[in-house]
């Protein structure tokens, strides 16, 4: 976190959170979400200014009850989630790059949903593949010895509790994929899709 946002909280620590007005969508692209767009449940405005992403990216955490936010000088902002707190692209070099920049330095588990969307887990990152970096990974994964295919992909999908094993390979060593709702995600790793006011008033 940014010093300079560190003595902001210092200065001001009793400034009022703010819910609704950021997302994080499925490709990882920060959304600015106004009035209308949050009475209309829209996706919000792509915030593309550079220096404002950078500054995102290095002050975004969480909470102690799996919130993620963006502590913007002395006041969090807390950010609706459209599927996972990271969402990780393919990189030549480093395997996986997280969307604030950070390489996905390992990979200690992996998931996909029935809608064949990638979960990758990293420690305490959970982070949701690209759509667009999908047809990249398809040739890492693995039904034992065979690449998987589309064909075996869809059928496994549609029946994940078959005999057959499917493995993601990743820096020379395969990771067992298992299956997941997408509505459960959230749940099974412990964060808050969708940070609001009353919630925070409750379980306070």
């Amino acid at each position: 976190m940014d010093d300079i946002v560190k003595q902001a909280m210092a200065k001001w620590p009793n400034v009022p959170h703010c819910y609704g007005w950021l997302a994080l969508d499925a490709r990882g692209g920060w959304r600015m979400r106004d009035e209308r767009a949050q009475a209309l449940k829209l996706a919000g405005d792509k915030i593309s200014n550079p220096a404002l992403l950078s500054f995102i990216n290095r002050n975004y955490t969480r909470d102690e009850k799996g919130c993620w936010y963006f502590q913007n000088g002395p006041q969090r902002v807390y950010v609706t989630l459209e599927v996972a707190p990271y969402v990780a692209h393919t990189d030549p070099v480093q395997g996986f790059v997280l969307h604030t920049g950070e390489p996905l330095a390992g990979i200690d588990g992996a998931w996909m949903t029935d809608a064949g969307q990638l979960l990758l887990k990293d420690g305490e990152k959970i982070a949701l593949v690209d759509d667009r970096d999908m047809a990249q990974c398809l040739s890492q994964l693995y039904f034992g010895n065979e690449e998987a295919g589309d064909e075996r992909l869809i059928g496994w999908l549609s029946q994940p509790g078959g005999n057959a094993t499917l493995s993601l390979e990743h820096a020379g060593r395969r990771i067992e994929v298992q299956h997941i709702v997408r509505e459960k995600i959230a749940d099974q790793f412990g964060f808050v899709a969708e940070p609001h006011a009353d919630a925070d008033r409750v379980n306070a």
